[in-house]
C-alpha cells in the first residue's frame, strides 16, 4: 500500500464535491477531523460527515495543501504502476515520429499523479517532486517507475530539486538510476537540434510546455518574410535558452533575445550552433527586460514579432491583482516597440490567472494602441493535460495579436 498507515480523514461539506468532480487538492482548512496518525505519506481515506468515502490520496503533515488526491482507487504499487504507463502510453502515441526526443513524460494531476513530473530528454528522464509527500512517494516506489521508465528507452533518472535557498547557484541533483548525465543533452523538437543545461538549468532543463507555440513562432515568421520585406525582426523578451529566437531564425529571421541571465544566452547559442544558424545578426543581450524595452523606445527600434514569455507574476491567489498590474506594464512596453501591421506573442505561466482575465492585460489601454486585434489563443500542449475539474491545470496562456 502507499504507507504504513492508516488515515481516515473527514472532509467539510464544501469540499465534498470537488473531490467527487476530480479535483486533486485538498487543503487543509478542508479538513474537519482526523482519525490515525498524520505523517507525511501516509494513505489518506476521504470520506464525508457521514463516513461515506470520498476518495484516496496520500497526506503531507508540512503543507498547506494537505492531500494529493489520486481519486476513487486506493493508492498502491499496482495504481501507480497503471497510471505510469497510462502517461507513457499517451506520449508513445504523441510522439512517434520520433521528430521531438524532448517531452514531459509525466505531468502530475493532469496525468492522475499528483506531485509527481517527469520530463524525458532524449535516454535521459528527469524528476521533480511537488511537496514533501510526493517525495516520499517517489522513494517508495522508485523500484516500479525504473521499471517502467526503462521500458520506454530511459536509462537514466535524476532527481532535481529547486534549493531551499535562493543563494543556490544551483538545483540539487541525484542520480537515481543509470549513469550520470553529461551537464548538457542535445535533443530535438520537431526535428530542430537544441541543447539543455541540465546541471544549471530551471526548472528541469528547458521549458517544454512552449515547444508548439516555438514552432508556431517560426510559422509566424515564415509568413512575415513571404510577403517580401527585409528580413523579420525578432524580439524575444524573457529569452532563456531562445528557443521561440531559434525557430524564427531557422525561417530567416533575425532575432533579439533578452534575458537577464547571460548562461541562459550560452544554452541559446550552442542550440543556434546545434541546427546550423550562425550567430551573425542575432543579439543577445543580458539586460532586465523593462530597462531594454525603455531604452529600445527611446532609440527608437521597433521590432516585426515581439514575444514576451516571463516567469510566473503570480504565485499565490494574493498576487492576482498586483500580477494583472504588472502584466499590463510589461504589455504596454512590449507593444511600444512593435512595427504597425506586426504580431504580438504575450505569454502567462501565472496559474491563479485565468485566459480571460489575461486577455484584460491587453486591451487598447494597456497596449497604448488600437490596431492590434486577438487572432489566436493556446493553452499547454498535449503532453501537459490537465483535468476537466482542475482549471489550475491549464495555467499556460499565450495570446496572439496582429
Amino acid at each position: 500500500m502507499c504507507g504504513r498507515v492508516s488515515l481516515v480523514l473527514t472532509l467539510h461539506r464544501r469540499a465534498h464535491d470537488p473531490v467527487r468532480r476530480g479535483h486533486p487538492w485538498v487543503f487543509r482548512e478542508a479538513i474537519l477531523r482526523a482519525q490515525g496518525e498524520a505523517t507525511t505519506g501516509a494513505a489518506a481515506t476521504l470520506v464525508d460527515d457521514t463516513g461515506r468515502t470520498l476518495g484516496y490520496g496520500v497526506y503531507d503533515a508540512s503543507s498547506p495543501l494537505a492531500v494529493r488526491v489520486w481519486g476513487p482507487t486506493p493508492v498502491d504499487e499496482a495504481l501507480v504502476a497503471s497510471r505510469l504507463r497510462a502517461a507513457f502510453d499517451l506520449r508513445r502515441a504523441l510522439f512517434r515520429d520520433g521528430r521531438t526526443t524532448a517531452y514531459r513524460l509525466l505531468h502530475g494531476e493532469g496525468d492522475r499523479t499528483p506531485g509527481l513530473v517527469l520530463d524525458r530528454y532524449g535516454e535521459v528522464a528527469v524528476l521533480r517532486t511537488d511537496g514533501d509527500a510526493a517525495a516520499v512517494l517517489a522513494d517508495r516506489h522508485a523500484a516500479t517507475l525504473r521499471d517502467e521508465l526503462l521500458g520506454t528507452g530511459v536509462t537514466t533518472l535524476v532527481s532535481r530539486q529547486s534549493a531551499r535557498s535562493r543563494r543556490a547557484e544551483a538545483p540539487r541533483t541525484e542520480v537515481l538510476f543509470g549513469d550520470p548525465p553529461p551537464a548538457r543533452v542535445a535533443v530535438t523538437e520537431h526535428g530542430v537540434p537544441f541543447e539543455v543545461d541540465l546541471a544549471e538549468g530551471q526548472k528541469t532543463g528547458a521549458f517544454l510546455d512552449q515547444r508548439e507555440n516555438r514552432a508556431r513562432v517560426g510559422q509566424l515568421a515564415a509568413s512575415l518574410r513571404r510577403r517580401g520585406a527585409p528580413p523579420v525582426r525578432v524580439l524575444n523578451l524573457f529569452s532563456y535558452a531562445g528557443g521561440f529566437s531559434l525557430h524564427a531564425a531557422l525561417e530567416g529571421a533575425h532575432t533579439t533575445s533578452v534575458d537577464v541571465a547571460p548562461l541562459a544566452h550560452k544554452t541559446a547559442q550552442a542550440s543556434f550552433k546545434a541546427a546550423g544558424v550562425g550567430l551573425s545578426g542575432h543579439a543577445f543581450v543580458a539586460a532586465d527586460v523593462y530597462a531594454y524595452l525603455a531604452d529600445a523606445k527611446k532609440k527608437g527600434l521597433s521590432w516585426d514579432i515581439v514575444i514576451s514569455d516571463p516567469p510566473s507574476f503570480a504565485p499565490s491567489e494574493k498576487a492576482v491583482a498586483r500580477a494583472l498590474s504588472a502584466y499590463r506594464t510589461l504589455h504596454g512596453a512590449a507593444a511600444a516597440v512593435l512595427r504597425p501591421g506586426g504580431v504580438f506573442c504575450a505569454a502567462s505561466c501565472s496559474s491563479h490567472i485565468g485566459l480571460e482575465a489575461f486577455l484584460g492585460t491587453l486591451d487598447d489601454d494597456a497596449l497604448g494602441r488600437a490596431d492590434l486585434r486577438m487572432v489566436d489563443a493556446f493553452g499547454p500542449p498535449a503532453d501537459h493535460p490537465s483535468l476537466p475539474a482542475f482549471p489550475e491545470g491549464r495555467y499556460l496562456k499565450l495570446a496572439v495579436l496582429r
